[in-house]
């Protein structure tokens, strides 16, 4: 049986639930298509939390995505009566003149206080005697400062898109799991998308499949993105862990002279033990064979490298252990672009591991380019969120698409 649709979503994870939900919601008729049952452990949104703040250190550019983000939640938590966002602080600790070579994270304390004073978030700049004396589970050097933002926190994923997948559903959206996309053809005004031996029409598709994202595109998105594996870990808390744990703030902490220099990590929401997690942005990985388990050895060598001396009461015993994937661009930006042989087809989810706080409200910009809302020219202006220098974006498809080549850009064999 062929269908026929107003706009298909392929992949309805972090992005592509918020926007199927956003199209559902102005009455347009939407498809998500997805080989798993999202919220699923097969790609990059889920592991209990993930950290949300305003103050973006890595460009100014994403401040207004992060604020309607916020706003979206709590529209989501009074329509659904599920809790999905938790303010609980956030706090970045490094050198204040840190200026390391980090994938997305140069200068990251300082560009989040840049942010900070840009857009009027509220903050504060602790001292390191000051962070240890408000968060005595935290042990920062002499060298060190606090950026502070008491509106930052987490966001528990997998509600987070349980629940726009309810709201979708709710207003109307056809959700079809388990079923591949095999691919995705440009036919007049509109696409043609084959599943099996089965095809689906719509006027347009919104790609916003992840780590797939590339193998389903093929040229130039399997050039552009690089999916890696990243590792969770929940170590076991100390008998006299301090009880700061149970109110801690989410903390981002980049520290030493090399690349990999960097953790994150959450407090604690059993009493028993805390999540926290590195990242790798070495070779890629095919996310079909992700290998899925975690060697002790892998968890000393995190707990070593970061966590020893900086946090207090955290033991090198992992209770559990997760995979994610991250699926990154040349410079770590997001990629939020028309594909180059059609208009008809966005590719909305490609963000560098570090786009989860911003996808409720990336989900309304492909809803407006699809529904109410004018196109966009075909060439949109592209911003640099890793620049100083942003200019606060419009929301609008394309602003985003970073200093990263965009797929047009990518056509060219000089660009190659």
């Amino acid at each position: 049986m062929n269908q026929s649709f107003d706009v298909a979503v392929i992949g309805p994870g972090a992005m592509g639930s918020a926007t199927l939900y956003q199209l559902a919601k102005r009455g347009i008729r939407a498809v998500g298509i997805d080989r798993f049952a999202p919220p699923h452990a097969e790609g990059s949104t889920h592991g209990e939390t993930r950290i949300t703040r305003r103050g973006i250190g890595e460009g100014e550019t994403y401040v207004p995505l992060a604020v309607r983000s916020h706003e979206i939640w709590r529209e989501l938590e009074a329509e659904t009566g599920e809790s999905m966002l938790f303010e609980v602080g956030s706090i970045v600790v490094s050198e204040a003149d840190d200026n390391v070579e980090r994938p997305g994270r140069t200068g990251f304390i300082r560009r989040s206080i840049a942010a900070a004073q840009r857009y009027d978030i509220p903050h504060e700049i602790l001292s390191a005697d000051e962070i240890r004396h408000r968060f005595p589970n935290l042990i920062p050097g002499d060298n060190e400062i606090g950026y502070y933002e008491p509106g930052g926190g987490y966001l528990m994923p997998e509600r987070c898109v349980a629940a726009n997948l309810t709201m979708a559903r709710r207003h109307g959206a056809t959700i079809r799991l388990g079923e591949v996309v095999n691919n995705i053809v440009p036919d007049g005004d509109g696409v043609v998308i084959s599943i099996g031996g089965e095809t689906i029409r719509a006027g347009q598709a919104v790609v916003t499949a992840g780590a797939r994202a590339g193998s389903l595109l093929g040229a130039p998105f399997d050039r552009l993105l690089k999916p890696t594996r990243q590792v969770m870990h929940w170590f076991a808390l100390a008998p006299d862990a301090p009880q700061a744990w149970r109110n801690s703030p989410v903390y981002m902490w980049p520290h030493g002279e090399a690349e990999d220099g960097f953790f994150y990590g959450f407090p604690s929401l059993d009493g028993v033990s805390m999540k926290t997690a590195d990242e790798f942005y070495g070779a890629a990985s095919d996310p079909n064979a992700i290998d899925r388990k975690v060697p002790l050895s892998d968890s000393h060598r995190m707990h070593a490298a970061h966590l020893a001396g900086r946090l207090v009461g955290v033991t090198n015993n992992p209770i559990k252990t997760a995979t994610c994937i991250y699926t990154a661009t040349p410079d770590s930006a997001f990629l939020i672009d028309r594909h180059p042989a059609s208009p008809a087809i966005l590719v909305a989810s490609p963000c560098s591991g570090h786009g989860f706080k911003h996808s409720a409200a990336i989900g309304e910009s492909p809803a407006q380019w699809a529904g109410t809302a004018p196109r966009p020219s075909t060439s949109p202006p592209s911003a640099s969120p890793g620049s100083e220098t942003d200019k606060a974006p419009d929301r609008g498809i394309g602003s985003l698409a970073g200093r990263s080549r965009t797929a047009r850009e990518a056509r060219s064999p000089a660009m190659v």
